[in-house]
């Protein structure tokens, strides 16, 4: 059974998420540890539960969702993996820091990207699939995984509980992202759970019904 652990990292309230199943490997996608803090609680809880991180990646680059990247990259070994369009992304995140007025920032950035991944792709780990979403809107390049046998998707900040992703910061343009969540989110299942970026899980199904965004969108 694959099982999806999530944290609230930083004053952004990024979530980060590890998934893992039952031989133990996982990935980690979008950390967002900030403090030595919250980098303790992510690695307390690795290896509390004698998980094997075998994957490092990113929904999108924005500064939130990637503060941990490199403390990831160096305590376990892992390669970046994000979708190549991203890296204008990954890029800005110190000129961000400094808009921001983020200190530290020297040891904040991340690592560079060793692995590109695409539309379509299957992440593989354990006895666990994720199928690639290419979902661009929020950032240029966004994309979301989606567990077919486990009925989520980690969707990064493409759709939230009663909202969407902003699309007002470089990169970002409402149409595709309305288009990302029409074309890859609301072909889901109805049941698939949908973990975000921030804020709480939703569904497609309570989504569909609810989100004015979704309803007034023509």
């Amino acid at each position: 059974m694959t099982e999806v652990h999530s944290f609230v990292f930083s004053p952004f309230s990024e979530n980060t998420y590890i998934i893992y199943d039952d031989t133990k490997e996982c990935i980690i996608i979008d950390p967002g540890c900030y403090s030595v803090t919250e980098r303790k609680l992510l690695s307390n809880f690795i290896t509390n539960n004698q998980l094997k991180p075998v994957r490092l990646i990113n929904t999108h680059c924005h500064i939130d969702h990637v503060f941990g990247n490199r403390y990831v990259a160096e305590t376990y070994h892992l390669p970046l993996e994000i979708h190549e369009g991203e890296i204008p992304v990954l890029e800005s995140v110190a000129m961000v820091a400094q808009m921001y007025g983020i200190p530290n920032v020297q040891q904040s950035p991340d690592p560079d990207p060793k692995k590109f991944i695409k539309d379509g792709d299957i992440i593989k780990f354990g006895n666990t699939e994720l199928e690639v979403l290419f979902t661009p809107g929020h950032s240029p390049a966004s994309i979301s995984f989606y567990c077919k046998k486990g009925a989520f998707v980690i969707g990064g900040d493409v759709l939230f509980q009663g909202s969407i992703g902003r699309t007002d910061l470089p990169g970002g343009d409402y149409d595709t992202l309305m288009q990302s969540i029409f074309n890859k989110f609301l072909t889901l299942p109805n049941e698939t759970v949908v973990y975000s970026g921030h804020g709480h899980p939703t569904s497609i199904r309570s989504e569909r019904k609810a989100n004015g965004f979704i309803l007034d969108y023509n």
